[in-house]
C-alpha cells in the first residue's frame, strides 16, 4: 500500500472511531515588508545551489483564456504537490512577477500536465515568455474546467482555484480536484529537474 493508499486507510479509520474533529482554520499572519534585520544570512545563489539537489518532477500548469483574452495561458512548474484528500488539494507556486499568473488567476481555473522523460522541450517552451507557447502543442479541454490538456502526458489534474496565500517573492496556489486521469502508459518515466537541469 503507497502513501495515499495508508493515508486513506488512516482517515477511513479515524471517521468510523468518530474521531475526526472539523479542521479550525489557522489566524492569517499580518503582512508586512520584511525589515533589513529579519533577513537570513543566506544568498541567493547558495539558497539556489543547495536546494537544487532536491530532484523534482516537472509539470506545465495551463488555462483557459479569459474574458477579453486571446488564448490560453501556461507555464511550467516544478513546485507543485499534493495537499489533501479530503477535500482533494493540489498545490503549486508561482512567482509574484510571473506575466502568466494574472491570467490563470482570472481564469480562475487550471489543469497541471505532469510531464514524461521526453517532453523536455515541450517544458522549454512553456518556461519562455514572450512567446506563442501553445504554437504546434497538441491539446484538447479538461472536462471539468476546460483548461488545456496536454498531449501524452503522464497524468493530468483539472482545478478551480480554492485559495492563494503569500510566500515571500511567491505565490501558493491551493487547487480544489474536480476530475483527473493517467491518460497513457503509467510505467512511462517521469521528467525530472535536477541541480538545474533535466534528469
Amino acid at each position: 500500500m503507497g502513501q495515499a493508499g495508508m493515508a486513506e486507510a488512516a482517515v477511513r479509520y479515524l471517521r468510523s472511531a468518530g474521531t475526526v474533529a472539523p479542521v479550525e482554520p489557522l489566524p492569517r499572519p499580518e503582512l508586512r515588508c520584511v525589515r533589513e534585520d529579519e533577513r537570513a544570512p543566506v544568498g541567493q545563489t547558495e539558497f539556489r545551489r543547495v536546494l537544487g539537489n532536491f530532484a523534482t518532477g516537472v509539470a506545465v500548469v495551463t488555462s483557459p483564456a479569459a474574458d477579453g483574452e486571446d488564448g490560453p495561458a501556461g507555464f511550467a512548474c516544478q513546485s507543485f504537490s499534493s495537499l489533501s484528500l479530503d477535500p482533494p488539494l493540489v498545490t503549486f507556486m508561482v512567482g509574484r512577477t510571473s506575466s502568466t499568473w494574472p491570467r490563470i488567476a482570472r481564469a480562475g481555473v487550471f489543469c497541471v500536465n505532469v510531464l514524461a522523460a521526453h517532453q523536455g522541450e515541450l517544458c522549454r517552451g512553456f518556461a519562455v515568455s514572450g512567446t506563442d507557447k501553445f504554437a504546434g502543442v497538441t491539446f484538447d479541454a479538461a472536462p471539468a474546467t476546460g483548461s488545456p490538456r496536454l498531449a501524452d502526458t503522464l497524468a493530468w489534474i483539472d482545478c478551480t482555484i480554492q485559495a492563494v496565500h503569500t510566500g515571500g517573492d511567491h505565490l501558493i496556489v491551493v487547487g480544489r480536484v474536480e476530475a483527473l486521469g493517467t491518460p497513457g502508459d503509467e510505467d512511462r518515466a517521469p521528467l525530472l529537474f535536477h541541480k538545474g537541469r533535466f534528469v
